[in-house]
């Protein structure tokens, strides 16, 4: 089988989920070859075989994260000129987007971003509008670059024991052209991040106000959840814009979905749509998010959350 490059998304030697997402993705049309950058990989391989990385190129010149973007599209040009791989895959990030573009320019290659499917001949599904419409592409020059949305795929584990070869790039003027001087680490408290929670709670208009969004919180923390929040909580100040769900936010697809307040606008169902059990508890029988949901409760949250907190309490 043709090796598909997969390449690497880690923060200090933790494989992010959507790495996982494209390796199953690749393992569907052929050998997913994953490509790590920087250091680290030790700690990370047996998570990588765990989901089928057959084959792992490992760059663990730590230079190579020294400077922005360019240093990965350098090697992974390499790599497709080296390997002639059938395709590449990133995830659709904003690093990741650009290290595509990127890479497109190098090969000569047509590229693809924003996909949320991948099927035979490696023709991606994207979902536009909000989710209303649904289109599909191919590249026909090169090697197709694909940028795939991340928990557009579930994982699935297909452990292997991966093959490992050591390589290099030299990087050039161009790709030094901009240094990272400076690396802050964002504070994190003890909810899981969003976009890889398996079960998360969002707030919207219903809540009222930032003093509610407590009634949220509280919900998710019985559940061991996620917070997230709709357009309009987050552009109303309720809570920070790093939370936002939806089409201008993030994209979550977690196995448990709870929507308190939230109408369902179609820029917020593009978010979290792929859910696997999206339940809403909205006073408004009317709401379009009842159009989507597995589990609907038509009641004042005010009423319903603390209840419901309160009887998760319990059983723990």
């Amino acid at each position: 089988m043709a090796e598909i490059l997969v390449l690497v998304d880690h923060v200090d030697g933790e494989v992010k989920k959507v790495t996982l997402e494209l390796l199953t993705l690749a393992g569907r049309f052929g050998e997913p070859a994953a490509v790590w950058i920087g250091p680290g990989y030790e700690g990370a391989k047996d998570r990588l075989g765990e989901y089928g990385a057959a084959k792992v190129y490992v760059a663990a010149d730590e230079e190579l994260n020294s400077y922005v973007v360019a240093p990965k599209a350098a090697l992974l040009a390499q790599l497709v000129n080296e390997k002639s791989p059938a395709a590449v895959l990133v995830s659709a990030t904003a690093e990741g987007k650009e290290v595509a573009g990127r890479l497109a320019v190098k090969t000569g290659s047509g590229v693809l971003t924003d996909v949320v499917d991948v099927a035979e001949g490696f023709v991606g599904e994207h979902s536009i509008f909000g989710g209303g419409i649904i289109a599909h592409a191919k590249v026909n020059t090169g090697t197709p670059i694909i940028a795939v949305r991340p928990n557009s795929v579930a994982p699935e584990p297909n452990a292997v024991t991966p093959a490992e070869e050591q390589v290099s790039v030299a990087l050039s003027d161009a790709d030094k052209a901009a240094k990272i001087v400076e690396k802050v680490v964002q504070e994190k408290g003890e909810r899981p991040d969003l976009t890889e929670a398996a079960i998360v709670v969002s707030g919207g208009r219903g809540v009222g106000g930032a003093e509610n969004f407590t009634i949220i919180e509280g919900l998710a923390d019985s559940l061991g959840a996620a917070v997230g929040a709709s357009r309009a909580a987050t552009d109303a100040g309720w809570y920070p814009h790093q939370f936002q769900v939806g089409q201008t936010g993030k994209t979550v697809s977690p196995q448990l979905y709870i929507a308190v307040g939230i109408s369902g606008a179609i820029q917020h169902r593009a978010g979290m749509q792929t859910s696997k059990t999206i339940v809403a508890i909205n006073k408004d029988p009317e709401a379009p998010i009842f159009e989507l949901v597995d589990y609907g409760v038509v009641g004042d949250l005010f009423q319903v959350a603390p209840q419901l907190t309160e009887e998760i309490t319990k059983r723990k």
